[in-house]
């Protein structure tokens, strides 16, 4: 009887020690689960717009409706023929509404206007891949106001929109160089701390931003990402 009391006690000491040995070893291996760096990553880009928009307008005013409408079909085709001419297919002209305003009908001016009664408006946008093609016909597009045609930017404020498609093909080799610049800056954390860096923890990746370089280029880009990496470190 007593050496089986011996025997009880024994087993459990010795199950205490394993039990604090596995508890301190869970909470040692808990700390150095938490020794983490959290850094940044940046990832830049500077690319050619690949695709240009613009939106344009032709102008007309009058007072009778009929006339109006020749002269509108008029220098509409003679839009359209500028652009044919200038490279431009079909493919990359589309023609819009016709808008006309009545200003005999606005309300709001109290029926009074001055030169003509009727504005019609011709839209047309031009979408192209051929920027260069574009840059010139703008700069000869005043040729078009010698045959009397108003030609005007839909946006004044940004009469070309300047666009970039291809960001997923970059997306790979910018997500790499983010990460890559991210374990830089953790590396020199870990070795003010006396301690290596181990493998990501958690990764969230940014998101991709693209802007104009400045206000005088908007043909050029800038991509730009930004990674948060949280890297474990090891003594």
């Amino acid at each position: 009887m007593k050496n089986n009391s011996v025997l009880i006690a024994l087993l459990l000491a010795a199950a205490i020690i394993i039990a604090g040995y596995f508890i301190g070893n869970m909470h040692k291996t808990a700390q150095e689960f938490n020794r983490f760096v959290q850094v940044k990553g940046l990832s830049e880009r500077e690319v050619q717009a690949d695709l240009a928009v613009w939106p344009i307008h032709v102008i007309l005013s009058g007072n009778d409706l009929r006339p109006l409408k020749d002269q509108i079909q008029n220098q509409n085709q003679q839009v359209y023929q500028f652009f044919l001419d200038h490279g431009f297919t079909d493919q990359e002209l589309t023609k819009g509404m016709v808008n006309i305003s009545d200003a005999a009908s606005n309300l709001y001016n109290n029926n009074q206007y001055s030169g003509f009664r009727y504005v019609a408006k011709s839209e047309f946008t031009v979408r192209t891949k051929d920027i260069k093609k574009l840059h010139k016909a703008l700069s000869e597009s005043l040729s078009l106001m010698s045959n009397g045609i108003v030609l005007g930017s839909k946006n004044e404020w940004r009469p070309v929109e300047y666009i970039f498609t291809g960001l997923n093909e970059l997306k790979p080799s910018m997500i790499e160089e983010a990460t890559k610049n991210a374990r830089q800056v953790a590396e020199k954390f870990a070795r003010d701390s006396d301690a290596e860096v181990g493998p990501i923890r958690i990764a969230r990746q940014g998101l991709f931003s693209i802007n104009d370089r400045d206000q005088n280029t908007p043909e050029i880009k800038i991509i730009r990402v930004v990674s948060t990496i949280d890297f474990q470190l090891i003594n």
